[in-house]
């Protein structure tokens, strides 16, 4: 008779965005606390950043070392396991994810290549920035889809005003001027922390620039008006504090190429710009595209049915941003917000434990608690819809900038609990008082 103990169920989780790092963390202190399952993270990065965040870092209010969070730390602490890689290739009939070999950052081996097997996959991946094939977007344009990009414009920032202050020439036509590409929250955010962040910097002993003469932020939006997904009171409300910050606000201007200095519009103006950011649509990873035969739509998305399984394999589920989530009574899927790939997550947790004691899946219903844009220092504005209101709500000013902040509160509470939220949150509130008010290196 044999005796031994049955294998916990393999749960493999690929993506350690906002979604699949709540859903490790959960079924980790859930499943894995107990050895009901063995919970496996994979992410191609050694940290995470929560995504919405990243326009702070490239423009310098805030130090990314103070918000990252150690992957191997958090597996330790909540009863899962982490693997660095990245993800190219499904086997659906063994039941195996293929993981790329990783190299350090002299380009020299660090793990080979390996396959890990699952019971139970989910695919967390998020969304990339989508160029759309514009000429020269990738060679001279700075995506915000990681920390190493948004650190990366942010160095380039300080070395181009350190530079600028030093020649004894006069500036050149496209020197100190940032064209940001998209209108939507990403560029609307970044547009008015760099007008508040560069007047800082400047302060720091840059005597020779004057930051309202030489510094000039455009953002360039196809559409009709900035926001343009939102609703048109909050655009509105956007755009004339913009013009105020004194931001050019190109609006129905597509663009047909970005050079080396400066973006080319169809109408055949050129934009000049030291520094540009690519800010416009979103897609999934390239390598979603027929994934092991999976249903994929045109933004490479995985398709999946209310219970966030993947239509062709019940085995297969997907969240956050590269899932192609329905919304019923409504055109178009589930938006990709942070708050989207939360309320997945809590229900996949969910799920996934019934799964394992057999019993059927719930659907995932999205609630919709409206939207909210920071604009830095000057201002946040947003709409609260739903459950909360029984309709939708304009707000701005401190009550909305204290939602934006909850928001991400509410991602750490998911990760870390209240206690350690609390405290971590009080610490920085003192140490901040004594640290420069922009990042300077």
């Amino acid at each position: 008779m044999n005796t031994q103990p049955a294998s916990p169920h393999r749960i493999v989780i690929v993506g350690g965005g906002a979604g699949g790092l709540e859903l490790a963390t959960r079924l980790g202190d859930r499943l894995g606390r107990r050895g009901r399952a063995q919970i496996t993270l994979v992410d191609r990065s050694r940290i995470h950043l929560w995504k919405p965040l990243l326009h702070e870092v490239a423009a310098g209010s805030m130090d990314v070392d103070r918000h990252m969070l150690d992957y191997l730390a958090q597996a330790r602490w909540h009863h899962f396991r982490f693997q660095l890689g990245t993800m190219d290739g499904l086997d659906r009939a063994r039941r195996v994810v293929r993981i790329a070999p990783t190299h350090d950052a002299e380009g020299r081996l660090l793990i080979g290549g390996r396959e890990l097997s699952y019971d139970a996959l989910v695919i967390a991946t998020g969304s990339r920035t989508n160029d759309f094939g514009t000429p020269g977007a990738k060679e001279h344009a700075i995506s915000l889809d990681t920390a190493a990009q948004a650190e990366r414009f942010h160095d380039r920032l300080i070395s181009a005003c350190i530079r600028a202050n030093a020649q004894a020439g006069p500036l050149r036509p496209e020197q100190l001027h940032v064209a940001i590409i998209g209108a939507g929250a990403t560029g609307v955010e970044l547009a008015a922390e760099l007008h508040h962040t560069t007047r800082e910097l400047v302060a720091y002993g840059l005597e020779k620039i004057d930051p309202g003469r030489d510094i000039r932020i455009t953002l360039i939006e196809a559409g009709p008006r900035v926001l343009p997904a939102l609703p048109e009171r909050l655009s509105t409300s956007t755009g004339k504090l913009l013009t105020s910050l004194d931001v050019q606000v190109l609006t129905g201007a597509r663009v047909t190429a970005v050079e080396a200095d400066g973006v080319q519009l169809a109408d055949g103006r050129k934009i000049p710009a030291e520094l540009t950011v690519w800010a416009a649509g979103i897609k999934a990873a390239d390598f979603l595209k027929d994934l092991a035969g999976l249903e994929t739509n045109r933004l490479n998305q995985l398709v999946v049915t209310p219970a966030l399984q993947t239509t062709r394999d019940p085995d297969v589920f997907a969240l956050g941003d590269c899932a192609a989530c329905p919304w019923p009574g409504r055109e178009h899927n589930v938006p990709p917000r942070a708050q989207a790939a939360h309320q997945q997550a809590t229900r996949m947790a969910g799920n996934l434990e019934r799964r394992l004691a057999g019993r059927p899946l719930r659907p995932f219903v999205y609630r919709d608690f409206g939207s909210l844009v920071s604009l830095g220092q000057y201002s946040t504005v947003g709409s609260l819809m739903g459950a909360l209101i029984g309709g939708s709500l304009f707000i701005e000013g401190l009550f909305a900038r204290f939602m934006y902040v909850s928001l991400y509160r509410m991602h750490l509470h998911a990760l870390h609990g209240f206690a350690k939220v609390f405290f971590d949150s009080l610490a920085r509130m003192i140490t901040r008082r004594t640290e420069p008010r922009v990042k300077l290196h």
